[in-house]
Parts: C-alpha cells; sequence; structure tokens
C-alpha cells in the first residue's frame, strides 16, 4: 500500500510500505476514510523534527521514516482484543493518543500527557495511508448522521473543546482569542458552546478574519494595525477579558495573552512552539493572573462527536479542501501557503 511518510524536513515521500500485520492484543487495524492534515504535520514538513524523535521512541520504538497522519476516521478492518460495542466494520473516529497505561497519569485518567506517550502518526505509523494500526482505547465510535468527513474533522475540535474547559469559561464571560487559524476556530466555537457573551478575535489573515467573524466572533482585530489589547480593555469596560486562550504557538504572544487578560483571569497556552516565551511575573503574581498549557484532549473526542451527531456543533466550516492521497504533497504546500484551514486526505486504494 501507499503511505505518505516523513523522511526530514521538507521531505515527503509517497512510499510503497507493507499492510499492517494482524493485530495484537491491544491492538486494531482501521481502513482510513479521510486524514486532516494538522498544524502539526505542517510544522514537521517545514522545520521538522519537532514531535518526532530521531531516536527510537520510548514506547514504541518507531524511528523516521514515519507515515504522519493522525486525525482520521475509517471503519474497523480487524480487532486484536475484543471492544465492548465496536465490532469489525464499526465506524470510528479514533483519539490519537498512544499510553503506557501504568504511570501516574495514566493510572489518574490523564493519558494525554503519559510520561512515555506519543501519538500516532508522529511516534508510530499514522493514518496518511489505507491501513493504520492504533490501541483499541482509542477507537471512538461514530454515531449515525455524522459523516466520515465529519468525523476526521473531531480531533481538532476537540484540542479547541480541551483548551476551553482547561479555561474554565462559565457562560456569560468574554475571550481574547490570538489566532483564527483550524485551531483557533476550533477554540472559538467551543467558547460559543461555553456560552461565552464576548469573543474577541485577534487575526492578522484576511480570511482567517473573515470567518472567524461569520462564526460569530463579536469583533475580530487585525494586530497589525491594531492595538488589540487597548481596544480589547476598552470595549470591556476597562477590565480585560475573563480568559485569553492562545492558539497559535508563537512565543511573542504570550506576553500579550497574561498583560491583557483581567485581574483574576486565566491564560491558556494551546499553541505548541519550540521557541521560548518571555512570562512578566510582575503581570502575573500581584494579579493573580492564572497560566495554563492545554495538550491536545482528555476524553474529548466522543464529547464532540455527540455535539456533532446532535447539530449542536457544526464543524463543516472547518473543511476547505479533500485530496486524494496521491496528491498530498500537493495538499501540504496548499496548506503552507495559508489558502485553506482544514485539507483532508483520502486514500484511493483498500
Amino acid at each position: 500500500m501507499r503511505a505518505l511518510r516523513w523522511h526530514g524536513r521538507g521531505d515527503l515521500r509517497l512510499d510503497e510500505v507493507p499492510e499492517p500485520p494482524a493485530p495484537g492484543p491491544g491492538e486494531a487495524v482501521v481502513a482510513v476514510s479521510y486524514t486532516g492534515i494538522c498544524g502539526t504535520d505542517l510544522h514537521e514538513y517545514t522545520s521538522g523534527p519537532n514531535l518526532i524523535r530521531t531516536t527510537p521512541h520510548p514506547l514504541t520504538g518507531a524511528t523516521p521514516p514515519i507515515t504522519l497522519g493522525h486525525e482520521f476516521s475509517g471503519r474497523v478492518a480487524a480487532l486484536g482484543s475484543p471492544v465492548p460495542g465496536i465490532e469489525v466494520g464499526t465506524r470510528v473516529a479514533v483519539d490519537p493518543c498512544l499510553r503506557c497505561g501504568t504511570c501516574r497519569w495514566c493510572r489518574h485518567g490523564e493519558y494525554h500527557i503519559c510520561a512515555k506517550g506519543g501519538s500516532v502518526g508522529l511516534a508510530s505509523p499514522g493514518a496518511f495511508a489505507p491501513l493504520v494500526t492504533v490501541p483499541v482505547a482509542g477507537l471512538v465510535p461514530v454515531p449515525d448522521g455524522v459523516t466520515d468527513e465529519l468525523a476526521a474533522l473531531a480531533e481538532p475540535l476537540a484540542v479547541g473543546l480541551h483548551a476551553v474547559r482547561r479555561a474554565g469559561v462559565q457562560p456569560g464571560d468574554t475571550a481574547l482569542l490570538l489566532g483564527a487559524g483550524p485551531i483557533g476556530i476550533a477554540v472559538l466555537m467551543a467558547l460559543k458552546l461555553a456560552g461565552a457573551a464576548g469573543i474577541h478575535v485577534s487575526e492578522p489573515v484576511p480570511d482567517r478574519a473573515k470567518r472567524a467573524a461569520e462564526l460569530g466572533a463579536t469583533e475580530v482585530y487585525d494586530p497589525a494595525v491594531t492595538d488589540v489589547r487597548r481596544e480589547v480593555f476598552l470595549r470591556t469596560g476597562r477590565i480585560g477579558p475573563d480568559v485569553v486562550v492562545e492558539a497559535t504557538g508563537r512565543p511573542e504572544l504570550v506576553e500579550l495573552a497574561v498583560s491583557t487578560v483581567r485581574r483574576g483571569g486565566r491564560v491558556v497556552l494551546a499553541g505548541i512552539s519550540g521557541g521560548a516565551a518571555s512570562l512578566p511575573l510582575k503581570q502575573i503574581v500581584p494579579f493573580e493572573r492564572t497560566v495554563l498549557g492545554s495538550l491536545g484532549y482528555n476524553f474529548d473526542i466522543p464529547r464532540v462527536l455527540d455535539l456533532i451527531a446532535t447539530a449542536r456543533l457544526d464543524p463543516a466550516p472547518l473543511l476547505t479542501g479533500v485530496y486524494p492521497l496521491a496528491q498530498g504533497l500537493d495538499a501540504f504546500r496548499e496548506l503552507g501557503s495559508g489558502a485553506h484551514l482544514k485539507i483532508l486526505l483520502n486514500p484511493e486504494e483498500r
């Protein structure tokens, strides 16, 4: 079968690889329907290795080249262990978190920050291929009425939902969102679900700013021409927003987030970067501001699928392109140009 594999920075190849073997205990093989290109995948292509290890991964032993892809839907092709409610042929989305199951964090249900953890598509072969092996713990049945395309968007939406849950957003809260890329838009949708009364967005890319406005942002600012901190301060009665979510991973925005949130407010850092951020302690301690990290999701993918199934959440605005796997490299280049929010790849073979 063909798989889109990362060989190194700037080096993606559509390789011929063997089909996965029969799954062992605790494993399943999924026939992939659609896989989203994540910003993480794009960053590995343009500037990696970042999250991909060049030495054997402590949990999987995997080393490059590695098949990318961790945002996906499909059908169960084989099961290595029985799973209640799931059988061969069941439509699933997949929580791609790899976990040891024995560390302090796994034992307390915080599998997404497992001491040895990783992700399918970064620490084991991923879903830019017709077939992929995953842990059975990650299988999430897709409710009737949720298409395979929308199910493949559950993972990035879960990132946004988790960030908003970490922020403890309450109905009536005001929020500032830094960045309206795919994760930023997912955060925006989750803020609306949580009942945020005012959602201010900072986004310099016109198409993304327009989409944020169309999806219900209260105000959208171009930080190149607007003093975002001042504008949000004035529009919140000279108090500041209750919550700021940083969704770009740009280190220089951390200080802006901290200095903008109200006294006693919460900053959630949802973007990932290899850079070093400056944390102004005089802006944190005297004002009891809280700074939180938010990594991925923790039982959030089933929540997202249920929200889609009950029409509480419409992920369709995230999807801006679908390509066959054979055009995967072209899709990466288009995504890097900023012309898209979310592109799905579908394999042409089974």
